[in-house]
This record gives structure tokens, sequence and C-alpha cells, in this order.
């Protein structure tokens, strides 16, 4: 970084970038760049996802570390570079990173602004500890060496999707599955109307219904890792349009290893730069998976406040948790507001889906340009079902109680019962005897018994609903 003049009387300093002075904040660890990208982007609240932001630093730390092993960097730069590293993901400078998402496509400035944070504190840390350097850490020269935006921020999308979805989305499918299976225990052997077209339907049992939940939040869970593999792929070492210029032999394979090494996750380098750098059909892919767990997550959440309604005038086979007064008029009225959550969170992550997807598509000769509004759309649609999942988890379906009575109630006035008499009556006759007792409001039996199919002791013998699962 060009030296820093003195601090004006008005608190701010002088940098100095190939585009000439910049005013920035003197206390500010950002540059020039970032302070000219602050300036010409003022578009909106939506800032640069922490996620990104944690993997750049991991991504600097990494490169550092690449290029000492490659003796293009010496130790004690890589050590400072990856102490400040260090800072900003344990979140010490959260408020160095200013700038919104509404900038370059390429993310360019949020590369330099993670490049000019890194050189000045390490050039801080180099002077607290009295460390003499042969000249002092520059963003592009030293932190960005051996990179380019190009590469970089590509980069940094794939480690920030990978960490999220290992490390914040299945943790929260596995701990509603867990709920989920307890749930099934604990009503194991209770039988209820199932129900297809919203409409009656044979008997099913509660636990057979919560497995069934629970099957489509594992089968996510198995999706979303199927599609892992594309984001372990990285374009670090394509530098600018994937051809490897400026970067040495060997650093895409060592900055991938590294990467590998802090993260715990099987990071290797992309064989094929040019389209790391041009396609994001990985991170299409990928959220692919997302928005299929949010579809699974809106049948879910909206088959709970079906089976929830009520309480006297709706299905009301099960309770869920009263969290709070439901209508600012109607005293003691309560809302099944997690699964309207859950739903709210499940829309937004499928129009981000078609952002992402357009998005993708726009990757003209060696770059995407879409870059910063994919990163953003994809880790709201994480971050968003991961907290919307774990709220659910604890607010709601940890507190579902079967309303027993009532599901036995519901069950035997079922005219789809008698489906169990099909292989005795055949369809046809069944169909008149639902239909009779539909018209006359009678039961099954009566029916069966009025049209001469059955004797009431063979109704008896072969009617049984609960065998029925």
């Amino acid at each position: 970084m060009a030296a820093v003049r003195e601090a004006r009387a008005d608190g701010m300093r002088v940098e100095r970038d190939s585009m000439g002075e910049m005013l920035v904040p003197a206390d500010a660890l950002w540059g020039a760049q970032t302070e000219r990208s602050h300036e010409n982007f003022p578009i909106g609240t939506e800032r640069m996802p922490e996620g990104i932001v944690r993997a750049f630093a991991l991504v600097k730390k990494a490169a550092a570390r690449a290029n000492c092993r490659l003796g293009r960097l010496g130790e004690a730069e890589r050590d400072l570079i990856s102490d400040a590293a260090d800072e900003v993901l344990a979140g010490a400078h959260d408020d160095q990173f200013p700038l919104v998402v509404w900038q370059t496509g390429s993310g360019t400035q949020s590369n330099m602004n993670m490049n000019e944070v890194l050189a000045n504190r390490a050039n801080q840390l180099a002077a607290e500890r009295g460390v003499a350097l042969e000249r002092p850490v520059h963003p592009n020269d030293t932190v960005n060496m051996s990179q380019s935006s190009n590469d970089t921020f590509p980069t940094a999308l794939h480690v920030a999707a990978a960490r999220a979805v290992t490390g914040d989305l299945v943790p929260a499918i596995d701990r509603l599955v867990a709920t989920l299976r307890r749930l099934e225990e604990e009503n194991a052997g209770v039988v209820k109307s199932g129900r297809t077209h919203l409409q009656d339907a044979v008997p099913i049992s509660f636990s057979q219904e919560i497995s069934g939940w629970r099957g489509l939040l594992e089968g996510s869970r198995e999706e979303l890792l199927a599609a892992m593999g594309g984001l372990y792929r990285l374009a670090l070492g394509g530098t600018a349009v994937g051809t490897g210029l400026n970067a040495p032999e060997g650093f895409d394979v060592a900055v991938a290893e590294e990467l590998a090494d802090l993260t715990g996750l099987p990071f290797e380098t992309d064989p094929n730069k040019f389209r790391a750098l041009t396609g994001k059909d990985a991170v299409v892919f990928s959220h692919g998976a997302v928005k299929g767990l949010a579809a699974n997550m809106m049948k879910v959440a909206n088959d709970v406040r079906w089976l929830a309604s009520g309480p006297r005038l709706g299905l009301g086979e099960i309770t869920i948790p009263a969290n709070e007064p439901g209508s600012s008029i109607m005293p003691g009225k309560v809302n099944p507001t997690q699964c309207e959550a859950v739903t709210m969170v499940a829309v937004q992550v499928m129009g981000n889906d078609a952002t992402i997807g357009f998005a993708a598509s726009q990757g003209n000769f060696e770059l995407n340009v879409f870059m910063p509004v994919i990163a953003y759309d994809y880790l709201q649609s994480v971050r968003l079902l991961a907290d919307a999942i774990v709220s659910f988890d604890e607010r709601c379906a940890s507190g579902i109680r079967a309303n027993r009575e009532k599901m036995d109630e519901n069950l035997h006035r079922s005219l789809m019962l008698v489906t169990c008499l099909n292989p005795h009556i055949g369809y046809d006759n069944a169909a008149r005897v639902a239909k009779r007792a539909f018209a006359e409001g009678t039961s099954l039996r009566e029916a069966c018994v009025a049209l001469g199919l059955m004797t009431p002791e063979r109704f008896d013998e072969v009617f049984h609903p609960e065998q029925m699962v």
C-alpha cells in the first residue's frame, strides 16, 4: 500500500492508487480503491455478505501460505498476512468491509477491500512486533500475489457456499430430523385418516405421516451433499482469464491444498480454469438442491398448519405451541406463525433461484460479471433456510402433540374406509356404499347392510381401519 500521509484535521487521510489521490477516513484499514467503490456505488443497503468476507480472508491466508511454499513470499510476510486474516475471521474488523453488492460484477472492489485491509493491518502488526520488512506489505503485490479478482471471487464464492451448507444448513436439517424421529416413536400405533387432493383417503398411521416429513429432509440432505462436488473445485490459479498469468507453476494445486487444510473441506483445483472463471453452473446446481429443500419445507410447514387448523372448525388433529397472540382484535386467537415464516422463506429461496439462474447464464467470453448478486442470493437462501429450520424445530415441531381423539373420530367418519371392502364386494359396489352413506348421512356399515351387500356380522369381520395401514 502506498505510504499513508498524516491524518488531516477533518479526520481523513490521503491515500494514492493508480488513479490518483483519495481521501480515506483516518482510522480505516481500507484504502483508495475501497473508498472509490464506496463512493461510486451508493446503491441499496445490501452489503457484501459476511460469508464472502470470511471466505476471502481464508483465500488470502491460503494464498500467502502457498506463495511461501513456492518461494514467492517470505515467511515474515506470510505470517503477518495470516495473522491479519485470522483477525478478520474472528470478526475483529467487520466494520472495515463497507462495500455493497451492487458494484462491479467481478467483485474486484471487494477483493481489493480485503487486500487493502490485510495489507494495512499486516503493516500495523509488523510495527507492533518490531518486524523489519524489506518493503511494506502491499495490497496488490503482496496480498494479491499470484491472484486476480477474477479467480479469487469465484473461489471465495465456492468456499463461502460450501462452508454455509456444511456448517449451517446440514446441521439444521439434522436437528429437525432428530425431532421428527422422536415424534414418530411417540406416536407409534396412532392411526388417522390419510388425505390426497385435500380429500379423505385411506388410513395412515401418524408415525408414517411424520416419517414422510423426515424422508423429505433426509432426501434434501443427500441432494445437498451430492451437489457439493462442483463447489469443491476452485478457480484460484486461473488469474485474469484462466491462463494462470503471473501465478507460479503449482500454485493452483498448492493453494487448494491450503484451503482444504484451513477449512477441513476437500477443496481441489478446477482442472479447467476457463470454465471455472466464466461458468457458475456448480452454484446453480447446488442452489437447486437448496431450492428443493425449500420446497420440502414448504410442504412440511403446510401439512403442520393444516393439521393444526381450528382449533374447533378446522382439522384439529394436532396441536402446536402457542407462541404469541395471533390477532390485534380477536382475543385468544393463536396462529401457526412458525409455519408461515418457513413458507415465506421458501418463496424467497425460490425467487433467489431464478436470479441465480439468470445471472449464471451471463458468462460472457472469459468471465461472469454477475458474481456479487449470485453470492448474495445463494448465501441468503442458505442462511434463511438454516435459521427457519432451527426456529421451526425449536418453536413448533418439538411441541407437536397428536389429538388422538380427533384423529380417531375423523378416521371412523371417513368414507374412504370403504376401500377395504373392495376385495369382498368389488369396486363398483363399494362405490355404491360410499355414495349412499354420504347422501343419507349414515355409516358405511348401515349403507352396506341396507344395500344387501353384507350382513352386519360379515361387515364387522372384515372392517378394521386400524389394520389398513
